[in-house]
C-alpha cells in the first residue's frame, strides 16, 4: 500500500509538472492576444477620434459659411438699390433750389429717412470721407486738386459718390476728390 501511495504521489506531480508548462504557454497565447485586441481597440478609438474631430471642425466651419452667407446674401439686392439712394439725395438736395410743395418735400424725405433707416437695420453703412486721409481701402480717387489748406493735403476734399459698408466689408467705394 505504501508503494501505491507514493506511485499516486509520484503520478500527481508527474501530472502537475506536465500541466505548468501548458498552462505558461497558454498564458503566454492569452497575453499575446490581449495585447492584439487592446492595440486594435486603441487603433479603433483613434480613428473614431479623429472621425468625431473631423465633423466637428466640418459642422464649426458650415456654420461660420452659413453666418457670413446670411450678412453678406443681401449685397447683391442692396447694391443694385444704392443708386435709388443716391437719386433720393439729389431730389431732397435740389428741393433748395427749387420752389416745391412743403408736404411733398416733407413726404420725400420721409420715405428716404425709412429706406435709409431699413437699409442700416441690414447692416449698411455710409462712410464717412470728407477730411479723412485717403485710403485705398475705402476710396477711390476721381482726381486730385490744390489743397485748399496745408493740412487738407493728402486727404479728401469733395465727395462725387458716397461709399458704402455692409457689415464692415465694402460693397461701394467712395469716389472722392484728394488734396495735393
Amino acid at each position: 500500500m505504501d508503494g501505491e501511495k507514493g506511485l499516486k504521489e509520484k503520478d500527481k506531480e508527474r501530472s502537475k509538472s506536465q500541466k505548468k508548462p501548458q498552462t505558461t504557454k497558454k498564458v503566454r497565447k492569452d497575453d499575446k492576444e490581449i495585447k492584439e485586441l487592446k492595440q486594435k481597440i486603441d487603433e479603433l478609438n483613434d480613428k473614431y477620434i479623429r472621425l468625431f474631430s473631423e465633423y466637428d471642425n466640418y459642422r464649426k466651419r458650415t456654420l461660420k459659411e452659413k453666418i457670413e452667407l446670411s450678412k453678406t446674401a443681401s449685397e447683391e439686392v442692396i447694391t443694385a438699390v444704392l443708386p435709388v439712394l443716391d437719386d433720393f439725395e439729389r431730389a431732397i438736395k435740389s428741393f433748395g433750389e427749387m420752389k416745391v410743395d412743403e408736404n411733398f418735400k416733407e413726404g420725400v424725405v420721409l420715405i428716404f429717412n425709412k429706406f435709409l433707416t431699413v437699409l442700416s437695420q441690414k447692416g449698411l453703412e455710409q462712410m464717412k470721407t470728407i477730411g479723412e486721409s485717403f485710403d485705398t481701402e475705402y476710396h477711390e480717387a476721381v482726381t486730385s486738386i490744390p489743397a485748399p489748406s496745408k493740412d487738407m493735403i493728402g486727404k479728401v476734399v469733395d465727395e462725387i459718390e458716397k461709399g458704402y459698408l455692409l457689415n464692415g466689408k465694402v460693397i461701394r467705394y467712395a469716389k472722392v476728390v484728394i488734396g495735393s
